[in-house]
């Protein structure tokens, strides 16, 4: 048998049940892994409140990291007893889940298991933003909204080892010494300070050429406002909630601005470039020039307490289930 969080129904954390269910048996072309740790990210709260279409009851999940302990019918690429991780396994919240093969990557040696679950989703995410959604140049301005997030804290990395300026938007002094240690050369407190109003008098006016904003409705004003013209707003979340519909004259206005909704599936749609995504983000953790930061660990069962402190958005760094061990 095996364990893991149902959502029977769209609703609050209070929705997420630990049951017992019958251990999955792999298909064609999959492997069952023992999960020992499932990363917790705001996709898992858009799945459980059905701001992302799911069906119900589902087991909640996308993130995580284990050791195969079945193969399918024609499933090659990995041995039992091997170590790997995932950022699109659905079902991590769990003991024992069945994921495609094609969907893991290799943990290399040196790496904690618990490490990789929190280095791959927001990792792999970082890493598209700065180094696909567009490419990152010496000289760059970038406003990183929740920069002491688990995303926020990766980016930042990132986008400074590449060579551009970091604004980063925090709401604690804790926060904002997290961040600037990440390499941002500046931070806002965006509860007391006008966040654009802050971007142009870093930028002698004339605004910064990319945001970042996993936040959505609460920043999205702010986020176009601090553009220079022919900026992008890289919207990849909501954490605040859904941004309303709005004028596109708004862009021209603006200074023929861009906005993109962006999705990590988009940008690891092919196994090549999961590969390289992944080999990107787990190559520097290992020589170290990329630091991950575990926020706080959870057991399985509080799952959702876990869920309801990455909402209060008071947490720093990623936040983890320990499921089955290191």
């Amino acid at each position: 048998m095996s364990h893991a969080i149902f959502a029977a129904q769209a609703g609050g954390p209070e929705v997420l049940e630990y049951q017992e269910r019958p251990l999955p048996e792999p298909g064609a072309g999959q492997v069952r892994v023992k999960v020992a740790h499932a990363g917790v990210n705001f996709i898992d709260v858009y799945f459980r409140t059905g701001t992302y279409p799911g069906r119900f009851p589902q087991v909640l999940g996308v993130e995580g990291s284990g050791v195969v302990e079945a193969l399918g019918e024609g499933s090659a690429r990995f041995a039992v007893g091997d170590r790997v991780a995932w950022a699109m396994g659905f079902g991590s919240y769990a003991t024992h889940m069945v994921a495609s093969q094609d969907a893991l990557i290799a943990v290399p040696d040196g790496i904690g298991l618990d490490v990789a679950a929190a280095a791959m989703l927001q990792g792999m995410t970082a890493h598209y933003l700065s180094h696909g959604l567009r490419t990152t140049t010496e000289g760059d301005v970038a406003l990183v909204h929740a920069a002491a997030g688990g995303t926020g804290l990766l980016l930042v990395q990132m986008l400074a080892a590449a060579g551009a300026t970091v604004i980063g938007t925090c709401s604690t002094p804790e926060k904002a010494e997290l961040a600037k240690g990440a390499g941002a050369q500046h931070t806002i407190a965006y509860r007391e300070q006008d966040v654009a109003a802050r971007c142009r008098e870093l930028t002698d006016g004339r605004g910064v050429d990319v945001v970042y904003d996993s936040v959505g409705q609460s920043t999205f004003d702010g986020s176009l406002a601090s553009l220079r013209p022919r900026g992008l707003l890289a919207l990849f979340g909501q954490s605040s909630g859904v941004v309303p519909p709005f004028d596109l004259q708004r862009l021209n206005q603006g200074g023929s601005l861009f906005v993109t909704r962006p999705s990590l599936a988009h940008y690891v749609a092919s196994r090549d470039e999961l590969e390289m995504r992944s080999g990107a983000v787990l190559s520097a953790v290992a020589d170290g020039s990329l630091s991950v930061r575990i926020g706080a660990r959870f057991a399985l069962e509080d799952a959702a307490q876990a869920q309801a402190a990455l909402e209060s958005r008071a947490t720093t760094g990623k936040l983890l289930l320990d499921v089955g061990g290191a």
